[in-house]
């Protein structure tokens, strides 16, 4: 199915969501007083303002690739490492550089709340995992998703520990700067996260699943911040993407190559023309070509590449595939042992329980009244 015929990408429920313009010149608004200005004259004065900052000619960073749509909109896609300072620094200049009509980010609805919070909230939410998060992915995702959720999640909070950095920061600076820009839109890009858990643990074998949880469990190597910035460079990317694709090559397919189609008709869906304002209904319509940011993480953006002239089968990717025999077992297992070991606890709690009460001396003269009160045979 071609990308056109499918749904348009989500925009984030916040604040700074206008109705974009475009990128070609306007008439000047004659000089008066600001408060006799017509709709359309403010119009056409914020969307000067804006197209007098758009440069022509922008000095992009390094990490920012350049696509052109076939109705010549043109869109630039930021490569971030998410706990990067970097990254944030590329995106803002990026943003001001092009004053896109469209920013769009990797993160779905599941996720939108790490644009809301402030930092230091986000730090202390990143290192903690909780029951109560744990309860929260399972409703949401199911037993083996929400699991290797609190996985994942814990191998951010060792990142987050490690580096005094939250994650997402290159996500909350393009919500700000897009809400600098006159008529630029927010659009949330990536497929939602309960969906590519699900994929992701329908395509692992059992003992696949089982060696991912042992290594996500006991990952404790220490992170700098030189690290991090390793992972912008391309060369060191695609080693460690072959390695990931050697070993878990089902577990690549559905979190990466999979989310890199996604991300694609996301960017080729916010990059349509715009069509201008019109004065009156007699007044010819007139679209011009826009102007779009991607912000995504830098594994995403050959993928981007290879996939931005191709044929995109959105329907495909979304799909929730049904549970294999194997997958049934292991979640069988997984709950017979989480019940079993349960109903231990609960038993042996309530053993030493009883054995600490039958010790105290009050349980015992109690004990010993009953036994002489009993009629002898």
């Amino acid at each position: 199915m071609q990308g056109d015929e499918e749904r348009p990408p989500q925009e984030a429920d916040m604040e700074p969501v206008v109705t974009s313009g475009p990128p070609e010149s306007v008439p000047r608004v004659l000089a008066g007083d600001p408060q006799s200005l017509s709709d359309m004259e403010a119009f056409n004065l914020l969307l000067e303002m804006k197209l007098k900052r758009r440069r022509q000619r922008p000095n992009l960073p390094r990490t920012v690739t350049q696509l052109v749509a076939e109705d010549g909109s043109l869109v630039y896609v930021v490569g971030t490492a998410h706990f990067s300072d970097d990254s944030k620094r590329d995106v803002v200049k990026t943003i001001r550089e092009v004053q896109p009509d469209v920013v769009v980010v990797e993160l779905c609805q599941y996720r939108v709340s790490m644009l809301k919070m402030d930092e230091r909230t986000l730090l202390r939410e990143a290192k903690e995992v909780s029951l109560q998060k744990l309860q929260q992915a399972v409703r949401q995702n199911g037993l083996m998703s929400g699991l290797m959720q609190m996985l994942l999640l814990k191998v951010s909070a060792h990142i987050t520990e490690q580096l005094g950095v939250a994650p997402g920061g290159e996500f909350r600076e393009a919500f700000k700067e897009a809400s600098r820009v006159p008529f630029c839109k927010f659009h949330l890009g990536d497929r939602p996260i309960p969906v590519t858990f699900q994929r992701a643990i329908a395509a692992l074998s059992f003992w696949q699943k089982v060696k991912l949880a042992w290594g996500l469990c006991f990952l404790s190597d220490p992170v700098s911040k030189d690290d991090v910035e390793r992972c912008k460079q391309k060369d060191l990317l695609e080693q460690m993407m072959a390695e990931m694709t050697g070993e878990f090559p089902d577990l690549h397919r559905t979190i990466v190559a999979e989310r890199d189609i996604y991300l694609t008709h996301t960017l080729r869906q916010a990059a349509r023309r715009l069509e201008l304002p019109r004065i009156s209904e007699a007044e010819p319509r007139k679209c011009v070509p826009s102007v779009v940011v991607g912000v995504v993480g830098m594994g995403h953006v050959p993928g981007i590449e290879k996939n931005w002239r191709a044929d995109l089968n959105i329907q495909e990717i979304m799909s929730i595939p049904p549970p294999s025999i194997s997958g049934r077992v292991s979640r069988l297992a997984v709950k017979a042992a989480f019940f079993g070991l349960l109903g231990y606890g609960l038993f042996w709690m309530g053993r030493r329980t009883m054995s600490l009460v039958l010790s105290l001396p009050a349980a015992q003269h109690c004990l010993q009244r009953a036994t002489s009160a009993r009629p002898s045979q």
